[in-house]
C-alpha cells in the first residue's frame, strides 16, 4: 500500500513540476513578445524591460523549484537520511528564495526611482531581507556543519 501511494504522490509531484515549467516558459515567451512589440513606444520601453527581466528571474527560479521536486520527491527517497542531505536541501530553496527576492528588490528600485521616490522602502525592504537571508543562511551552514562534524566523531 505505500509503494502504491509513494508511485501516487510521485506522479503528482512530477506532473506539478511539468506544469511549473510550462508556466514559466509562458511567462518568458509572453516577456520575451512583450519588449520586442514595445520597442517603438520609447517612453515605455525601459519599465517593459525592467518588468520582463524581473518575470524572466522569477520564472527562472520557478524552473528551479520544479527541479528540485523532480529531484527530490521523484527520483530520490523522499525521506531525508541525514543532516548533510537535510542541509543541502534547505540550502537549495533558500538560495532560489533568496534569488528572486533580491531580483525583485532591484527590479522595483529600478521602477521606483523612475516613477517616484517615495517608493523606494518596499524595494529597499525587499534587498535587506534577501541579505538576512544571506546571513542566516551562512549561520545555518556553519552550525549544522559543526553537528555534522561532531556526529561524525561521536560515531
Amino acid at each position: 500500500m505505500k509503494k502504491i501511494f509513494n508511485i501516487i504522490f510521485s506522479g503528482v509531484h512530477l506532473f506539478a513540476a511539468l506544469i511549473l515549467i510550462s508556466l514559466s516558459l509562458i511567462i518568458m515567451g509572453w516577456s520575451v513578445y512583450d519588449v520586442i512589440s514595445s520597442i517603438r513606444e520609447e517612453a515605455e520601453f525601459i519599465p517593459l524591460i525592467l518588468q520582463s527581466v524581473g518575470a524572466i528571474i522569477i520564472s527562472s527560479a520557478i524552473i528551479d523549484v520544479a527541479q528540485y521536486m523532480v529531484e527530490e520527491e521523484v527520483f530520490m527517497n523522499k525521506e531525508l537520511r541525514d543532516p548533510e542531505e537535510a542541509r543541502r536541501t534547505i540550502t537549495k530553496i533558500i538560495v532560489i528564495i533568496t534569488i528572486a527576492v533580491s531580483i525583485e528588490g532591484l527590479v522595483y528600485m529600478f521602477k521606483a526611482g523612475a516613477k517616484d521616490l517615495t517608493l523606494l522602502p518596499y524595494p529597499a525592504l525587499l534587498i535587506v531581507v534577501s541579505a538576512i537571508l544571506i546571513v542566516a543562511l551562512g549561520v545555518y551552514q556553519k552550525l549544522s556543519a559543526t553537528i555534522e562534524k561532531a556526529e561524525k566523531e561521536s560515531a
